[in-house]
């Protein structure tokens, strides 16, 4: 791959021949932003190893700053050193400012809930289209007062906190994993039990395992009477301690998808078969559609070979659908993704999105409300327009990897969790 950007600061991706390479991804966005709650809420000092620096991570750490808790970051080393509060928010009152960062608004509702004051969170515009009611009224249930400024179930968000008492609250599973993770984060402070019930269908389900595996590691223990019901008893308490934050599987999709689409092979270093990472499923996904795929204890290899369509349902891994959908332009025979009617709700409408920018490059695709069906045509080059979302760029430069003419708007977006992604594929394609 060559990348050539033109004066409306676009990227043109050119097609690379077999990509055949190592690459270690930064550190996962899902993991560093879980890690950072945790440890800002724990006793003691805690050392983030390979955490990522990126547009959420860094207003996740902004936040915390402006909440009283001492953040080291630094970039450099890819550390961050957090000094916990012991579970009580030092600042009274702050006003958050957290771009786009679904993660960092939903885990910061809850934990400012442990405070006592008030707090204003905020966003992009787009953030104000991103429900949330959801979580507020878990909260209320738990004795908070949080509500939405504009009455719409979207942010700004003002929480008046007093700390939380305990109870019972149902959740619905349908929307986001993020309610879940952010009530049994925060549960632990809580004067009595706090029991998290999940209804209805669960999306982005091994996120919720992810943070109950990180607040175990930080010494809270985290029940499962029943599936999708979460119970943790009051009294715990988190302990600072060093933290290794393993790269992205998410990140990684991209690789793996790169040498699936050109065959080539990619080896990711740094995750494997002991990753707490759901995402890191999307290996399976390639090797269903005929890719070759090797599994080690720190890293995993793909192998591209001739590429058929599948049907499959994404819910639990659907931050990867754009990765899948783009490889599904390279299948022969059609390939169904179903289950993430959710993801219209995250940085764009992205069932949408995919479809415009799929058609765009001329592949046919039938648009449905949980999903999509791909039906392989020979891309095109055109104008990719990216939303302002860090995956639409970073899914349909894979398909500059085959098809010449392939510009990417706004790469600079990818920023959000890979601010690096443009120069490692040009690195692992040896075309800078």
């Amino acid at each position: 791959m060559s990348t050539q950007r033109t004066a409306t600061e676009a990227i043109e991706i050119k097609p690379a021949g077999r990509v055949t390479g190592r690459v270690r991804p930064p550190g996962s966005k899902s993991l560093t932003n879980r890690a950072l709650v945790v440890a800002a809420l724990a006793k003691g000092r805690s050392t983030l190893s390979g955490a990522l620096d990126s547009e959420d991570t860094q207003v996740m750490v902004d936040s915390w700053r402006r909440l009283g808790v001492a953040v080291e970051h630094n970039t450099a080393r890819g550390t961050m050193k957090v000094s916990g509060c012991g579970g009580l928010i030092p600042a009274a009152s702050a006003d958050l400012f957290l771009a786009n960062s679904g993660t960092s608004i939903r885990f910061l509702t809850a934990a400012v809930s442990l405070g006592r004051g008030e707090y204003r969170l905020d966003g992009v515009p787009r953030m104000r289209e991103r429900p949330i009611e959801d979580l507020l009224a878990a909260l209320r249930v738990l004795g908070a007062d949080a509500r939405c400024e504009a009455g719409a179930g979207c942010p700004p968000v003002r929480v008046r906190a007093k700390g939380l008492r305990g109870g019972i609250v149902k959740v619905p599973g349908g929307q986001s994993s993020q309610y879940a993770s952010a009530l049994i984060m925060a549960a632990p402070y809580a004067a009595g039990d706090v029991r998290i019930d999940l209804t209805g269908e669960v999306v982005s389900e091994p996120f919720v395992r992810m943070t109950v595996a990180v607040m175990r590691d930080f010494g809270v223990v985290v029940e499962m009477p029943q599936p999708n019901q979460f119970l943790v008893p009051a009294g715990q308490a988190y302990t600072g301690l060093p933290y290794d934050i393993e790269p992205d599987a998410t990140a990684a999709s991209y690789f793996w998808a790169a040498a699936a689409i050109t065959g080539g092979e990619v080896t990711v270093e740094g995750i494997g078969t002991s990753s707490a990472q759901g995402d890191v499923a999307f290996v399976d996904l390639l090797e269903r559609m005929g890719a070759k795929v090797q599994r080690r204890v720190d890293s995993i290899s793909v192998a591209g070979q001739s590429l058929r369509g599948i049907e499959t349902d994404m819910r639990a891994i659907s931050d990867t659908t754009l990765t899948l959908a783009v490889v599904a332009a390279f299948a022969s025979g059609p390939t169904t993704i179903t289950g993430v009617a959710h993801i219209r709700k995250q940085e764009t409408d992205r069932i949408a999105a995919l479809t415009t920018e799929l058609r765009r490059i001329g592949v046919q695709v039938d648009e449905r409300q949980d999903g999509l069906v791909i039906h392989p045509t020979p891309p095109r080059g055109a104008t990719i327009e990216t939303y302002n979302d860090h995956r639409i760029a970073m899914s349909f430069a894979l398909a500059g990897l085959r098809t010449p003419g392939i510009v990417i708007t706004n790469p600079a977006c990818a920023a959000k969790t890979y601010p690096h992604f443009f120069a490692d594929l040009g690195r692992l394609t040896g075309q800078t």
